[in-house]
């Protein structure tokens, strides 16, 4: 008896020992090395080029927050949707908020989408927002670095191929790190929301 209690109390020792450390690794996994909130490891540096035949980095949006979308001009309905949500957005922000902001547009389909055709497409929306291209090498880099979901999906012919992909708004801070994201249907009014919150 004696020695059942022993090896009982054994293991209620040996359990809440295992709980604090799951405890800690939890804390842990979310912190830095100074203790503070991990950030997610979304996003990074990218070389493309605007709906103006400009090669741009994302060092030439320093200072200023970027508001990233990734789609393509041939999509039927959430792009559109998307741009759409994004430019009353703006609007609704006033110039204020509006400036602070940079709305950038990236292409996941390079092949269709050339300069000429992002310049067409993000001009039916904003003259604020920046369409980017590039080779089909460079947007799958970007896009990874994104952890962009993009695939091709066969039509009746080569040429009438749609694209499955993630829908997801990310903000970017002036710093070029990841801020927050916003999910595919959010609200301008939400939309505005999450902006002011976030920009201050």
């Amino acid at each position: 008896m004696k020695f059942s209690r022993s090896l009982l109390a054994l293991m209620v020792v040996i359990v809440v020992a295992l709980v604090v450390v799951g405890v800690r690794l939890v804390i842990w996994s979310g912190q830095n090395s100074e203790g503070a909130k991990a950030v997610p490891a979304i996003g990074g540096p990218f070389q493309l080029t605007d709906h103006n035949g400009k090669s741009v980095s994302d060092r030439d949006y320093r200072n200023r927050y970027m508001l990233v979308f990734f789609g393509y001009t041939f999509c039927p309905d959430v792009c559109p949707t998307t741009l759409s949500t994004v430019t009353a957005t703006l609007e609704k922000l006033g110039p204020g908020y509006a400036r602070k902001v940079v709305p950038i547009f990236v292409t996941i389909d390079p092949e269709r989408d050339t300069v000429a055709v992002m310049k067409e497409y993000v001009g039916a929306f904003s003259p604020d927002i920046v369409g980017l291209t590039g080779t089909p090498d460079e947007v799958a880099k970007v896009a990874k670095e994104f952890k962009v979901y993009a695939a091709k999906v066969k039509g009746d012919r080569p040429e009438h191929y749609t694209v499955d992909h993630s829908a997801i708004l990310y903000l970017m801070g002036p710093d070029g790190r990841f801020v927050a994201h916003f999910t595919h249907g959010i609200s301008v009014d939400d939309l505005v929301a999450g902006l002011k919150k976030h920009i201050g």
